[in-house]
C-alpha cells in the first residue's frame, strides 16, 4: 500500500493557506508531511495528514479544491549522498520523480521523503529492490 496525500488547490492571496491548516486543526487532523507552491494565480498545497479520508470529507464539506492521490514514502538512508541511493534506480528503471518533499517529524533517525512518480508500483518494487525501507500505514501515526 502507498501512502494518501491530499493536494489543494487554493488562490494565491494572504490567509488562503492559514484558512486551510484551521480548517484541519478543527478537527484534530495534524499535519505529517506539507509541500507548498505558487503557480500563477493559485498555490497548490500537498499534504499528508494522520487521517486523510477524515481530512478528504471535511475539506470537500468546506468545498476546499482538493484531490487524493497515492505517493510514496521512504526513509532516506543515513550516509553522505543517501538520497542518491532513491534517486539513482529510479533515474536508472526510467521512473520520472514528479516532486518530493520531506516530513515535518521522523520515526527514527532517517528522514522520510514522501515522492510523487509517473510509476507508482514500479517505483515501489525498485526502491524495495534496492534495500529502501518504504513508509506505509506507520506514517500515520508519526506525532
Amino acid at each position: 500500500m502507498a501512502v494518501k496525500q491530499i493536494s489543494v488547490l487554493l488562490d494565491n492571496v494572504p490567509g488562503s493557506f492559514a484558512q486551510l491548516t484551521h480548517t484541519l486543526d478543527t478537527e484534530d487532523i495534524g499535519r505529517i508531511a506539507v509541500s507548498a507552491a505558487s503557480i500563477a494565480h493559485d498555490s497548490r498545497v500537498r499534504l499528508v495528514v494522520n487521517d486523510p479520508d477524515r481530512a478528504a470529507a471535511l475539506l470537500s464539506s468546506f468545498n476546499f479544491n482538493f484531490e487524493v492521490t497515492t505517493v510514496l514514502a521512504a526513509e532516506v538512508p543515513l550516509h553522505a549522498g543517501g538520497i542518491n541511493a532513491i534517486l539513482n534506480p529510479l533515474a536508472e528503471a526510467e521512473i520520472n520523480i514528479l516532486y518530493l518533499y520531506t516530513t515535518v517529524n521522523r520515526i527514527g533517525k532517517e528522514t522520510i521523503v514522501i515522492i510523487g512518480v509517473d510509476k507508482l508500483e514500479e517505483a515501489k518494487a525498485i526502491l524495495t529492490e534496492n534495500w529502501i525501507h518504504l513508509i506505509e500505514d506507520e506514517i500515520y501515526a508519526i506525532p
